[in-house]
């Protein structure tokens, strides 16, 4: 096998590797939509803040699901490497 030809028997593109790079950013960004502050008190009610209970594991849900596609979509042009 020449050099040349180990980079088409790669089971993802470039283009394939650029999706999934954006969707664990996109990952990350909902796990940090779900942080909140350090609380000392017994009970924090922001803990059941619309953006930490609703959007973060929405977004983040998206960046698996997204991920999946990342991995799956087959490009149809001839230049994906």
């Amino acid at each position: 096998m020449s050099e040349n030809n180990n980079h088409k028997n790669f089971p993802v593109g470039k283009k394939n590797l650029v999706l999934m790079a954006i969707s664990f950013v996109i990952i990350i960004i909902g796990f940090v939509l779900m942080l909140g502050p350090n609380s000392d008190q017994a009970f924090n009610p922001d803990i059941f803040s619309f953006r930490r209970i609703t959007v973060g594991p929405m977004v983040s849900l998206f960046g698996f699901v997204f991920m999946i596609f990342a991995i799956m979509y087959k490009f149809k042009d001839k230049d994906n490497d």
